[in-house]
């Protein structure tokens, strides 16, 4: 039976649970330890599909299809290992499934209550993958806050695990802020304590207590927090602002944080700690040898969470190519023909981001544009890839009015269409064309010498795609359709021959990128911006 791991916030929200969570797991999984991590969120919304991106961030989706919270990226990119809808559960689906089952009559006409059904849903799907016997030690990470009213039944399961479990079976790391007070020049203890206190009042009592700050914990501020949490001196973990979320394991490792979950849990029977990959990604990440600045070009840029798994994908890239990757948001609402240049002026690279919905579509369009006519290293994802073929129709084949018809019902060259088994569709949620599916690559392409293979498998998550009765016309004018999905004859690939590095992708490929495996079109795009870089400079020491 799998051991667990319990991790809740207290004082305030975006204190890095997740981070957290992920660096403990990385450091057990070092130690030849199978380890997961779930993440239980107190929203009633089923999922974060419908949410908007700047409520939630970005959408992080799963090889099943499951739209899930952006904790479960850093899991993926932490661990190496993919997650499944089994990873990530709301208190939406933990009701939704509770009512069904009342509405089936398998509660015998009892009153459904908080406790026990939904706290035994709740412990059921915590247990769930535990008892798979795939893994030593889950870790569940509780999003929310304590004290949050909707985060009070996922508190009470915890409870209930916590007391139906040998002691030794089941631990709980609480995360928690040690705030600094400048007029005091001291740090503060007191909201740790309320927390600590909140939580035990709920029946719930950490074993480990996990301190942000932005200053070093002394000896005597542990044996306080020790002293009024009810822990041991040495269960105080100090965590420290860090460079990159990338250095956290190594701060964890310091604090000896794997070490003492390993002794709670009672688990002797471990390897000699791993992690020369993980050091040598680092090693090359703080010590680059040349910087590219890539503009991200997207509608949601004042949220950088909206891009999470991009701009972690362009950090997993550069380690790769020795090279800092400077990222220029540019908003493309406020981009159009007159302003382009400027703009984009001074960038080595574009990548034209996801999203939905016309805001901002057409300054994406000239960003695209200029990127072909100056033979700026492109690269679009999903929308940004479908926004290249809009360009290509508008300004190599000559239809004025080409688009998608997601922004214009009307275009008599719909070139980007909803897809047909979307058509039927009224439900929002869940309803996408969600996860990994095939695609077949053609031969003496960019992206075979990208991908160095025929098959492969990516994430997707959209509903419109290229419009296939238009492909003739593309093909004849230049564009490449080097991608494709055989089973419904999708286009998931284009890009143009006539130029230095242009690849449009259907598919979400940031979600795959991690610090062991960085996806290597990110791998490729950003080589190609060091090339250009390095071209451009040369150009211009010739001109002076």
């Amino acid at each position: 039976m799998a051991k667990y791991v319990f991790v809740t916030g207290g004082v305030t929200s975006s204190l890095g649970k997740g981070i957290i969570a992920a660096s403990l797991a990385k450091l057990l999984q070092g130690r030849g330890l199978k380890v997961t991590i779930q993440k239980f969120d107190p929203y009633i919304n089923i999922d974060p599909g419908t949410m908007n991106p700047y409520e939630h961030g970005e959408c992080y989706v799963t090889d099943d299809g499951a739209e899930t919270d952006l904790d479960l990226g850093h899991y993926e990119r932490f661990l190496n290992i993919p997650t499944s809808q089994a990873n990530n559960v709301t208190t939406g689906r933990i009701y939704q499934t509770v009512i069904n089952k009342e509405r089936e009559g398998e509660y015998l006409g009892k009153t459904v209550q908080v406790v026990p059904h939904i706290t035994d849903e709740i412990k059921r799907r915590m247990l769930l993958l535990g008892q798979t016997g795939n893994y030593d030690i889950v870790i569940t990470e509780l999003g929310g806050t304590v004290g949050d009213i909707e985060s009070l039944p996922f508190i009470e399961a915890v409870r209930q695990i916590q007391w139906e479990l040998p002691e030794e079976d089941c631990i709980i790391v609480h995360l928690t802020l040690i705030p600094y007070l400048n007029a005091a020049k001291e740090l503060k203890t007191k909201p740790t304590q309320h927390s600590v206190r909140m939580l035990s009042q709920e029946g719930v009592h950490p074993n480990i207590i996990v301190c942000r700050t932005e200053h070093p914990i002394n000896e005597d501020i542990r044996k306080k927090i020790a002293l009024f949490c009810n822990v041991k001196p040495e269960a105080v973990i100090e965590a420290m602002d860090a460079s990159t979320i990338y250095e956290v394991p190594i701060k964890m490792l310091e604090e000896k944080l794997d070490l003492i979950v390993l002794k709670k849990l009672h688990i002797s029977n471990y390897a000699e700690l791993s992690l020369s990959k993980w050091n040598d990604f680092l090693d090359k990440l703080k010590h680059p040898k040349q910087t590219v600045n890539i503009g991200l070009i997207g509608k949601y840029v004042e949220l950088q969470d909206a891009y999470k798994s991009i701009l972690e994908a362009f950090i997993h890239a550069g380690a790769m190519n020795q090279c800092k990757v400077n990222i220029v948001n540019v908003h493309s609402e406020f981009i159009d023909a007159e302003n382009v240049k400027e703009k984009l002026s001074g960038l080595d690279g574009l990548l034209v981001a996801p999203g939905f919905g016309s805001r901002g579509v057409e300054g994406k369009i000239e960003s695209v544009k200029y990127a072909r006519e100056n033979k700026l290293p492109f690269f679009g994802i999903c929308l940004g890839m479908q926004m290249a073929v809009i360009e290509f129709a508008r300004n190599v084949l000559g239809w004025e009015d080409a688009h998608s018809t997601e922004m214009n019902e009307n275009t008599t060259h719909p070139v980007i269409a909803l897809m047909h088994e979307q058509k039927e569709i009224s439900n929002k949620g869940g309803t996408m064309r969600l996860g990994a599916y095939d695609c077949e690559i053609e031969s003496n392409s960019l992206a075979h010498q990208i991908y160095e293979s025929k098959n492969i498998s990516e994430r997707h998550r959209h509903r419109w795609e290229f419009n296939n009765d238009f492909l003739t016309d593309f093909l004849n004018a230049g564009l490449i359709a080097s991608g494709k999905n055989i089973e419904k004859d999708l286009v998931e690939i284009i890009e143009l021959s006539d130029h230095p590095f242009f690849i449009g992708v259907q598919y979400h490929p940031e979600l795959k990128s991690t610090v062991e495996n960085p996806h290597p079109i990110f791998v490729k795009f950003v080589s190609a911006a060091k090339q250009y870089s390095v071209s451009y400079s040369n150009e211009v020491s010739a001109t002076n």
